[in-house]
């Protein structure tokens, strides 16, 4: 295979990044044990080790001679673009990196690392004292964040740069100001209207995990999702995806042993994740440019699957007959059946299992909170009651329980605070890739003939295999010929659902 990167100072760089490349590679794989495998009592010893990694990755990357040779390859005319991206993303990382102290980095990691336990214990026994402590020190740390990386006009801003680079809280703001009020007035006609149910049967009809497994695995299959051969499907508390490199990309599922639905959908969203990383570029391997290149852009890819592909009428009759062949109550359900339970419209508590109309507001939801903890000095302690009472505003519902509310997501756990805002971005792209693909093919009689080929290659001539080479909005320019617009979404929402 012929190396895309030719200049030799681009050569030297990417032969001494492979060091960096490797404890990447190694913590991605202890994360995902930790979240998969891992005894409950290892955590000590895992927070341990990934602090240490954290550290020495820093110190790799941000050795003299390494940054010396990217401040060389800034000033070398005529790189092709490949290179550019290079040294585009390890200048980016360096600068993010040089930021942060190494006894942050350590603490960063060892905090997060035992807050995710605290976070599970904490959302199995329904008992937020067991997590309050730990969001303390993740507020405290991604305030620190923010000022080590420094900002202009808040620290949100810093934080939002880290997941979606070049986004601003401004632009956020605009976006959410928009979708409010056009998605509150679609919402209330919606549910007047009537189209789609509010509940369905199928909500409480039980399953066997194993039923559940052999449907997942027949859905992968059609997808043509390499199982056992670059890929595997997992059970963890909250379905993730993670990529080792561009041959080991590994998605989980969990399964409730009621309402398929839920993991069915998180099956086909995470694969759309997977998917990215699957077609990238292999020339690209082991080097800073492989990967997607943002999170919103990557959860357009999963939102794109999970919505437009998993929840379309012909994706229900495709899959009728595996549910019928694994589930002995689906005998008296129709595919028209499944197409209606997969689009149920109501306000809800769990983001996860949000319906498309509502989604955006449970990300405004912690787009605020989030944004009250960096600029209003809002302790863990103020968060629950908080996030119920914007539940209330936004959605017309209260939580009566911590699960239902504040411990339903793993992210703050994780330290990522700034990170909600690329779900709702996500969500609006995939409709307007879904647009801008329909151009192109017709995308409805492609899911229903189970012939998945020509969309996965448009994805990936569009997005998929230019990598990290360019920032999200220039790769959304040179994708679509356009910048995000929420207008394709409002427009699907209306089509699907009036």
């Amino acid at each position: 295979m012929e190396s895309v990167f030719q200049n030799e100072t681009i050569r030297e760089i990417l032969g001494k990044y492979r060091r960096i490349w490797a404890i990447g590679h190694a913590q991605s794989v202890l994360g995902w044990d930790m979240e998969v495998n891992m005894p409950s009592e290892g955590i000590l010893e895992r927070s341990v080790a990934q602090g240490e990694l954290s550290v020495l990755g820093q110190e790799f990357l941000l050795k003299p001679e390494f940054v010396e040779l990217v401040e060389k390859a800034k000033g070398i005319e005529g790189l092709n673009e490949y290179e550019n991206g290079v040294v585009r993303v390890l200048d980016r990382s360096i600068r993010i990196s040089r930021a942060f102290p190494p006894e942050f980095l350590r603490e960063m990691s060892e905090v997060t690392s035992q807050a995710t336990k605290a976070w599970e214990e904490a959302k199995k026994s329904d008992d937020y004292s067991k997590f309050e402590p730990w969001l303390d020190r993740i507020i405290d740390l991604a305030k620190r964040a923010a000022d080590y990386l420094g900002y202009e006009n808040e620290p949100y801003d810093a934080l939002l740069d880290m997941f979606e680079e070049g986004l601003r809280t401004k632009e956020v703001e605009r976006m959410f100001n928009k979708l409010e009020k056009e998605l509150k007035l679609l919402l209330e006609k919606i549910m007047e209207e009537g189209r789609v149910p509010q509940s369905h049967p199928l909500e409480k009809e039980k399953y066997e995990r194993e039923q559940m497994e052999r449907v997942n695995r027949w859905i992968l299959e059609k997808f043509g999702f390499p199982l056992g051969v670059r890929s595997r499907l997992d059970v963890s508390a909250h379905p993730f995806t993670t990529e080792f490199g561009i041959r080991d990309v590994r998605i989980t599922t969990r399964y409730e042993g009621y309402d398929f639905r839920m993991t069915v959908l998180s099956t086909v969203h995470e694969f759309g994740h997977a998917l990215y990383e699957l077609q990238q570029d292999e020339r690209f391997m082991f080097s800073p440019i492989a990967g997607g290149v943002s999170l919103g852009i990557h959860e357009s890819q999963s939102r794109f699957w999970e919505n437009i592909i998993g929840r379309s009428r012909e994706f229900a009759g495709l899959i009728h007959p595996v549910l019928r062949e694994n589930l002995l109550f689906m005998a008296n359900y129709t595919p028209e059946d499944v197409y209606l339970y997969f689009n149920m419209v109501r306000p809800d508590f769990i983001r996860t299992e949000a319906d498309v109309v509502t989604y955006n507001f449970h990300i405004l939801l912690r787009f605020k909170l989030e944004r009250m903890m960096l600029n209003e000095g809002v302790k863990a302690k103020d968060l629950p009651e908080l996030w119920n009472e914007e539940m209330e505003n936004l959605l017309g519902i209260r939580p009566k329980t911590y699960r239902e509310g504040i411990l339903q997501d793993i992210h703050w756990a994780h330290g990522t605070i700034g990170y909600f805002p690329t779900y709702s971005i996500g969500t609006l792209l995939s409709a307007q890739l879904y647009y801008h693909m329909k151009r192109d093919l017709n995308v409805e009689e492609l899911v229903a003939g189970a012939n998945f080929n020509p969309i996965k290659e448009w994805l990936r001539e569009r997005i998929h295999r230019w990598g990290s080479i360019y920032p999200p909005k220039e790769l959304l320019k040179k994708a679509i010929g356009e910048e995000l617009d929420p207008e394709y979404f409002i427009r699907w929402v209306k089509e699907r659902y009036l």
